[in-house]
């Protein structure tokens, strides 16, 4: 069967591999893009979009309970979960139809099967059709993992939270990063009771520790229980349905309705062929890219999860899109700078850093390193007596006090970091910031009163 020529083949069609398509169609290279699943990857499908919808239903639950303490004759909130799913699915439904227009109108062509590498230019789709393309990128992202203990089959991952149609009665999380959790704050306040099994001693690894140390007391405020230094050691089946987490200490804990695994991310990089082709990957099976998304292989590029580089929706974006402007753009030194990147949380408050922690800022510069903190109760929360807290730091190096890391704790901290996050980039420094005039009565004008 004679290959059809292609000048990109797309292996993947989530946030990288759509960007990718896209870009690249947009200089005139003809595309073809294989996915034999939903348009949107994990992020559109089971990550940040319906995550982003459950977490704003859980502060909506939240706001509507705590209008009660400020004088509304208000009912302690119920969530409708089909109700909202329906709202949510819809909402889902109409980023699958925008794809879809777009790769039509770009002229992309859509396979909807599963790819496998043949040689360093030939794909070979389901249906047994070869492609031959000058370039191929892999953006095939990720899957969460159980770990490999007895009883894990007992569990679920974060995937299986999606299908859920009413809250749990009292639900055990094991895990202490972004899904982890993101996940105990939305099913706290939409009326599960929530444990957290931590491994370690703190919450995300790699955000700021006293940001970390805030959230737990917010979460646990918030009704959320945490156990730091608890691992798993098994599950064992409860009567009546359900599990019981068994730790390496022998501990035993209740019942629990649900048990969710959120212990990590695999990439999907089996079964397609790599190794056919010579592509590199690591012991966990990430495809190894340099800086500038190129494997081993010349003509062979990846981006997204699956290179196990910044798992963040945005990155596989841009990672993408520099990459098109390199090999079809004409922009010969276009590639994504991965300091800096500003990330969020959305826990209970949300939480959000960029730039540097002060850990690793004194790694760097030492001594030359001073931060500023602020705690403060927001205007809302102090008005109905809340015991909620914001924390603000700033972490700033040399005599110029240049900003090197901005880590906010807060409602509303997901907005507001944006923008700081350009000024990050920038360089500015803490006397910037205080020419900056406050907003008055905001928590963003925190940021620029930090002393």
């Amino acid at each position: 069967m004679t290959p059809q020529d292609f000048d990109l083949i797309v292996i993947g069609g989530g946030s990288g591999g759509l960007a990718g398509a896209f870009r690249a169609a947009s200089y005139g290279a003809r595309v073809a893009l294989l996915e034999p699943k939903e348009l949107g990857g994990t992020c559109v499908n089971v990550g940040c979009v319906p995550k982003k919808a459950m977490w704003l239903a859980a502060e909506l639950s939240q706001k509507i309970a705590m209008a009660s303490s400020l004088g509304f004759d208000t009912p302690p909130p119920v969530l409708d979960w089909k109700e909202f799913i329906v709202h949510r699915q819809r909402y889902i439904a109409g980023i699958h139809a925008s794809y879809r227009k777009r790769l039509d109108e770009s002229g992309v062509m859509l396979m909807p099967c599963h790819g496998r590498l043949l040689d360093a230019h030939t794909v070979v789709n389901a249906d047994g059709v070869p492609l031959r393309g000058k370039h191929l990128l892999i953006a095939t992202g990720g899957r969460p993992s159980r770990p490999d203990i007895p009883g894990a089959a007992l569990g679920q991952v974060s995937d299986d939270f999606f299908n859920l149609c009413a809250a749990p009665r009292r639900v055990a999380i094991v895990g202490g990063g972004y899904v982890a959790v993101e996940l105990a704050g939305v099913l706290q306040a939409l009326g599960s009771q929530v444990e957290l099994f931590v491994r370690g001693p703190r919450l995300l690894d790699g955000f700021d520790v006293q940001i970390t140390a805030e959230l737990a007391d917010d979460m646990r405020q918030h009704g959320v229980h945490l156990h730091f230094g608890h691992a798993v050691a098994a599950l064992e089946e409860a009567p009546h349905d359900g599990a019981i987490v068994l730790a390496e200490d022998g501990t035993r804990s209740e019942r629990f309705d649900r048990v969710i695994f959120a212990t990590g991310r695999t990439p999907n990089a089996g079964g397609m062929g790599l190794e056919d082709a010579g592509v590199v990957t690591d012991a966990r099976g990430f495809v190894q890219v340099d800086a500038w998304q190129d494997t081993n292989v010349p003509g062979i590029h990846a981006v997204g999860d699956v290179t196990g580089q910044a798992a963040l929706t945005p990155v596989a974006i841009a990672a993408a899109r520099r990459l098109m402007d390199r090999l079809f753009g004409g922009q010969a030194e276009a590639r994504l700078d991965y300091r800096d990147i500003a990330t969020v949380v959305f826990s209970h408050p949300p939480a959000g850093r960029v730039g540097q922690t002060e850990e690793e800022a004194r790694a760097e510069h030492g001594d030359n390193v001073k931060t500023y903190t602020t705690r403060f109760r927001p205007m809302l929360h102090a008005l109905a007596d809340s015991p909620q807290r914001s924390l603000f730091k700033l972490v700033c190096v040399g005599e110029e006090q240049r900003v090197v890391g901005l880590h906010l704790l807060g409602e509303g901290a997901d907005e507001m970091l944006q923008g700081f996050a350009v000024a990050v980039k920038k360089g500015i420094t803490l006397a910037d910031l205080h020419d900056t005039m406050a907003i008055h009565p905001t928590s963003a004008e925190e940021v620029v009163l930090m002393r």
